[in-house]
């Protein structure tokens, strides 16, 4: 890939352990997941934006505009 074997790698991680500790690499894991994920999710996702309301939107509207007219 980019020149680094299986020996580099370990070396690696071992300072990313070191640096952060065992307790932080689960949040670290965690957070670099959800920023790849919302980056695909930018890159591949729709150009528009919908604004159509949701059906509990439109019941909750309707309930309240019947509490008004009693």
């Amino acid at each position: 890939m980019f020149g680094l074997g299986m020996p580099e790698l370990i070396i690696i991680l071992v300072i990313i352990l070191i640096i952060f500790g065992a307790g932080k690499l689960p949040d670290i894991g965690e957070g670099l997941g959800k920023g790849i994920k919302s980056f695909k999710k930018a890159t591949k996702g729709e150009d528009e934006i919908d604004v159509t309301p949701s059906e509990e939107k439109l019941e909750t509207k309707k309930k309240e505009e019947k509490k008004e007219e009693v």
